[in-house]
């Protein structure tokens, strides 16, 4: 049942904001949404991890880790429901961030259930998820538009309709939340600390998780809020451009699972970071200067690319001594991390605004691949939190 309930959150971690991007140029139509506000859209994820992810651990020790993560899911289903139907920017904003409220305590939630119910199983159990992540996503990416012509091109059903699999997850959680094993780990509530609380603003590899963290995440949602833009505005069809955002959500599948798995045994991970970003430096680059001579390869680049979320979030069950720790550990480096990557979206909207060109705002996600791969470095060293 905790599997169960594990890939089923997973799957919905990520359809709020990829079914978003394919049809963000009807979205905009509708409701007179700029391009800058457009940007902004895209960092309610941001702003909501980053706030409602730090209060995480608290509401895991109130409520345990399931109970939890079932608020967050039914916060998730209300706000899909909802959203499409908000007859204003301002109101589909604040549905917006409802959902992702919801999001943000799974995703940090999420590592501490598999340290919890998985311990010896970190690398496969985090690859697991990662693969429902990526399907969840790529699903949405994929469906989103041939859903919105099934209903006669109505935007709002084809959004609306992602609200059903968040509620399919619901009831596992609520059902998790409810069992008591006396006082063994596997209890779905927040271990208790085994000595005294690591302070993390002190601790480098905390902040090297947290800069890494903030910066791929930074890259993940310019690419899913703005990359069917991209190939839409290179001549590319909406069908063609939701595909080829697929495609990176799909290559994540065997990748993030296979990934995981080895970093799990390794030792060091700082070798797969710099890997990674070198990557995604190919990617930016290569839709910078030419976006439509190899769409297909630039999106295999940024799948492969995005991998380090997976990564991120292995390297942060590995980092803590035990479940109490990588609770507080991930709320610090996800909530941390969000928060850094905030402007990415909103400065890439408003650069491509005042620009009326793609170049500038993809040569500065190519640029800030660099830190990310220095950060992935520091974060993937032999080292251990508490």
């Amino acid at each position: 049942m905790a599997v169960a309930a594990l890939v089923l959150a997973a799957i919905n971690l990520r359809p709020a904001v990829a079914s978003l991007g394919p049809v963000l140029a009807e979205v905009r139509e509708s409701l007179g949404m700029s391009a800058t506000v457009a940007g902004l859209l895209t960092s309610v994820p941001a702003l909501c991890f980053a706030v409602i992810g730090s209060t995480a651990p608290l509401l895991a020790r109130r409520w345990g880790t399931a109970g939890a993560v079932a608020v967050g899911a039914t916060a998730l289903a209300l706000g899909l429901a909802v959203r499409p139907w908000a007859g204003g920017t301002p109101l589909f904003l604040a549905l917006t961030a409802l959902a992702f409220a919801g999001i943000a305590l799974a995703n940090v939630l999420l590592p501490v259930v598999v340290k919890q119910w998985f311990p010896d199983r970190v690398g496969a159990m985090t690859g697991l998820y990662s693969v429902a992540l990526n399907l969840g996503a790529s699903a949405a990416a994929a469906v989103t538009v041939p859903l919105t012509g099934a209903f006669g091109g109505d935007w709002r059903l084809g959004l609306g309709v992602w609200a059903v699999a968040a509620a399919l997850a619901l009831p596992l959680w609520v059902r998790l939340a409810r069992v008591r094993t006396g006082a063994h780990p596997r209890q779905g509530t927040a271990a208790r600390p085994a000595g005294p609380a690591p302070r993390l603003w002190r601790e480098p590899v905390a902040w090297a998780l947290a800069v890494f963290f903030g910066l791929q995440s930074t890259n993940a949602y310019v690419i899913m809020g703005w990359l069917p833009q991209v190939f839409r505005d290179a001549g590319l069809s909406a069908s063609t451009a939701g595909l080829l955002f697929a495609v990176i959500a799909l290559l994540g599948v065997p990748l993030s699972f296979g990934l995981s798995a080895v970093a799990g045994r390794l030792p060091r991970q700082s070798g797969i970071a710099v890997g990674l970003g070198l990557f995604g430096l190919a990617g930016f680059a290569g839709l910078c200067v030419a976006p439509a001579a190899a769409p297909w390869v630039w999106s295999i680049l940024l799948g492969i690319s995005n991998c380090a979320f997976p990564l991120a979030l292995t390297m942060i069950a590995l980092r803590g001594r035990d479940a109490a720790v990588v609770a507080r550990l991930s709320a610090f480096a996800q909530s941390t991390g969000y928060l850094l990557s905030i402007p990415g979206p909103v400065v890439v909207g408003a650069l491509y605004q005042h620009s009326g060109s793609w170049r500038v705002p993809l040569a500065l996600m190519a640029a800030l691949m660099v830190p990310q791969m220095v950060a992935g470095y520091l974060a993937g060293r032999d080292r251990r939190i508490g």
